[in-house]
């Protein structure tokens, strides 16, 4: 469109031209400043026209930028529901009883020192008084006397 609009203008210039206006005369004075705005109103068009698409590419850019890292944040989230795609939590049978007990994983992250113990009988089924650590899964699966291999969660459906 701005080309197309630079031809007109440039072709009313050519015009203008063509018909020797006379600049002395207030007519040909008008048509004459008319055309020249013209031809500065298709320059800055085009301006304006080359920095749309920039921004535009710019923009898809960003926009693409911004898909993958909501993709990376949020690989985690059901974006439906907003709900976990994978419990955070994890059971241990008890010893004692062989109930299935469910340990949040946030209790994995706080700073205290946790115990839980068996809902059913009472039998302490983890203790932890220091950092946890993922290492630490297979002593722990050792202790409760869990059939799984080390380092294994059981996830709850």
């Amino acid at each position: 469109m701005a080309e197309d609009l630079m031809a007109r203008v440039s072709y009313l210039k050519g015009l203008a031209e063509g018909l020797a206006l006379n600049e002395e005369s207030n007519e040909g004075k008008l048509l004459l400043r008319i055309v020249d705005l013209l031809d500065e109103f298709a320059v800055e068009i085009e301006q304006l026209k080359d920095d749309y698409e920039e921004l535009f590419e710019y923009t898809e850019a960003l926009d693409e930028d911004l898909a993958e890292l909501e993709d990376d944040f949020y690989e985690d989230y059901d974006l439906h529901s907003g709900a976990p795609l994978y419990e955070e939590s994890f059971t241990v049978e008890c010893p004692n009883c062989r109930e299935l007990v469910e340990i949040s994983d946030d209790l994995l992250h706080t700073e205290n020192s946790i115990k839980v113990t068996c809902p059913q009988c009472g039998e302490i089924v983890m203790i932890d008084d220091e950092d946890w650590e993922d290492e630490d899964l297979g002593e722990l699966f050792d202790e409760v006397g869990e059939q799984d291999e080390p380092g294994e969660l059981e996830e709850e459906d």
